[in-house]
Formats: structure tokens, sequence, C-alpha cells
């Protein structure tokens, strides 16, 4: 009987030279969202027919192709961490990842919890709970007072000597301000802290450094710069939390129960190896797998760092732009390369937002900003003919 799996269906990635041919976006189109969802590619969008399509005769995939299907991805993952795939697991979402560093990092009455002002939700409420429960305190580095935000951290670790755990992104979420994450380790480290990461907006575009880092838990979503579905999220694990990590739900796919798939009473089976202990229930469908494994093979081929340079290129552009109109003021300082916001007077915001809509262009509008998020969808041109239909100042 044939088989349905995937593996051998996935196409070969867009080069480099073809990269604006890889998106299925409609020509007219000027995608500046990807903080919100990564444009689709079409190889993603095919391979998820192809997956639908397979639906219906699920009996076609053997379990054993299945674990190979996860672990084949689990690997490609690894890629754009550390390469460890023992290190890995996968997650329905980057709040699922959190919330299991919240539950086993240690964390006492009087401690504190260090994390942005305005910070995502899913890397503030479950601190908020954390603390609640064992008496500890938030406390929240200022991103409004203007100053540099790796300074502000820097400063508020200096002050904070109950340091116990700091949670921070690589970029904000808002605006792509960029924190100096070897500095800042180097600081939560020496304070005696745990360091958790969530690379939720810049895991696919900016290189991570682990093993400087040191972090004891680090959590993205697949479908924003990793273009993959959603649903299907990572954490990346320190090793001693791989011997000794609790996770938050028990079942089946976390446990090596062998051939005979048996789950006595008097004990449960060992945990599966490395971070699987962590593998979340129910994500890894075979859907889910083959859109995450096709984006990913097009992320690795054409490289993190390379798609970096071409989106600091992109916003250095827009930056440069913004200047000679005049509007240098609307433009966000020491942001990352891929990630920045456009902020107007707030009189103008509306006007603003109403001319890129005009454009064809889509983002998101948060507190008073358009955040500005392109990928290798975006051309130069496009983005100076966006500026230049701005209003005056």
């Amino acid at each position: 009987m044939p088989t349905s799996s995937l593996s051998s269906s996935f196409p070969a990635p867009f080069d480099w030279a073809h990269r604006q041919q890889a998106f299925a976006l409609p020509d007219e189109v000027i995608y500046l969202d990807a903080a919100s969802r990564g444009p689709l590619l079409r190889a993603v969008q095919g391979i998820a027919h192809e997956a639908v399509e397979a639906m219906a005769t699920p009996w076609r995939l053997p379990f054993d192709t299945w674990v190979r299907d996860i672990e084949q991805l689990r690997g490609l993952a690894a890629q754009v961490f550390d390469g460890d795939a023992d290190a890995v697991a996968m997650l329905p979402s980057a709040a699922h990842g959190l919330a299991t560093a919240a539950l086993n990092l240690p964390l006492q009455r009087g401690e504190a919890v260090l994390v942005l002002e305005g910070q995502f939700p899913s890397n503030l409420l479950i601190w908020q709970r954390r603390c609640s429960e064992v008496g500890a305190h938030l406390v929240a580095v200022p991103t409004n007072s203007g100053a540099d935000l790796s300074e502000a951290v820097l400063q508020t670790i200096e002050r904070t000597p109950a340091l116990r755990i700091a949670s921070l992104p690589h970029a904000y979420w808002l605006d792509g301000r960029q924190l100096d994450l070897d500095r800042i380790s180097a600081a939560v480290h020496a304070h005696g802290g745990a360091l958790v990461l969530d690379l939720s907006q810049s895991l696919g575009v900016l290189p991570t450094n682990l093993p400087r880092w040191r972090p004891a838990f680090v959590v993205s979503v697949g479908h924003k710069w990793l273009l993959g579905p959603m649903g299907l999220a990572w954490l990346w694990v320190a090793a001693p939390w791989r011997v000794d990590g609790v996770p938050i739900e028990e079942h089946w796919i976390g446990r090596d129960a062998g051939s005979s798939w048996e789950f006595p009473i008097a004990q449960a089976p060992h945990y599966r190896e490395g971070a699987r202990r962590f593998d979340a229930g129910g994500v890894a469908d075979p859907l889910r797998i083959a859109m995450a494994t096709a984006a990913l093979q097009q992320v690795l081929a054409w490289q993190p760092a390379r798609i970096a340079a071409a989106l600091g290129a992109l916003t250095a552009q827009w930056d440069a732009a913004l200047q000679a109109r005049g509007l240098g003021s609307w433009s966000t300082p020491a942001h990352a390369p891929h990630l920045t916001a456009l902020q107007p007077p707030a009189h103008r915001l509306e006007a603003v937002a109403t001319t890129v809509g005009e454009r064809g262009a889509i983002c998101t509008r948060r507190h008073g900003r358009l955040r500005i998020a392109p990928h290798l969808s975006v051309t130069g041109e496009a983005l100076s003919g966006l500026i230049a239909a701005l209003p005056e100042a």
C-alpha cells in the first residue's frame, strides 16, 4: 500500500535570485506585517494542499514515517537555535513555552522577575501569575524614556539586587528596538539570575548565540519570521532542564514506552530523550509538520544572516528616505534590521495610516505607531513610493 508521507513532495527552495517569487502574495500588496504573521510561501501553500488531501487516507501514513517526519522537522528547527535537535521541543504557542519556563525556574518570595514595560502579553501574564503565587514581584524596564533600550535594561538590572529571572525579547515587538543580548545576558548571569528569551520577533532573521547568552529556556512562535503555520511553536531547553525539567502536560508522546507501547499502573515509562519530554500533545499533526518543514527548508536555504542583511538594507533605505523628507523624527532609533515603526505626531497618525493603506501597504497599528515589518517579498521601490506619498509633517 502506498504511503502518504509528504517528505518526498517538498519542492526545492527558491534560490536567492528569485526570492521575491517565493511568496504567494497579490501583486498589488506591499506586505509589511511579518511581525504579525509571516508572508505565505508558495511552497508552504502547495504542501498544505497536499497534506489536506492526504487527510482522506490517514492509514497511508505509517507511524514510523510520521515519527521520522517529526524528527526531520525538529532537526531543521534546531538549526535556527544552536544545531542540537535534542534541545528542541514542539509546542502550540510561545505562551506554552513561557509557562513551561515559569513552572520550572525557581522563584521565591521577595525575588524579582525582569520584563520590559509594554512587553507582549504572553511574556508578561505568566510572570504576573507566578509572582502572585510565590510573593515575588515584577520589575519593568521603562521603554518610553527615550534612553537606549539596552542601556535601560542594564541599568534596571543594576538596580535590582533581588533579580532571579529576566524574561526578554531580542527585538521589542512594538517598534523593533533591538536588545544587546551579549551584554544583557552577561549582566543577568553576573547577578545570579536565569535568562528566558522570547525570540518570536527575531528567530529566522537575527542570528542567535545561545552558548554565549546561556539562557535556561528560549521560545519562538513559528508563524512569524520562521514563515510556518500557526499552532506550531518552538522551545529550546538548556541541558539541566532536559534531565530534571517538568512538562506542563503528561501524554504518551512525551514518554518512551518502547515497541510494546505499555503504560503500567505502577510506574510511568521514562521521558523521551532530551527536550522531547516538553513536546506538547496534539501539535505534531501531519498538516502542520509539512507546512513547517517547507518553511524552515526555505529559511535555512536563504540563511537568516543573509535575510537580516537584505532586510537591513531595506529598513536603512526607509530611514534615509524619511530623513530626506524631513520626517526623520518619525523613525525608530536602534531598531533591528527587519523591524521598525513609523511614529508620526498623534494628530497626523490617522492621515498617515490612511495614506499607507491607500498605497496597498499592510501593517499593524499599535500604541500610536505603524509597525513596519517587511520580508523578502518587499522591494526598495515599493518602500520609496510609500514614503514619497506620506503627508507632510
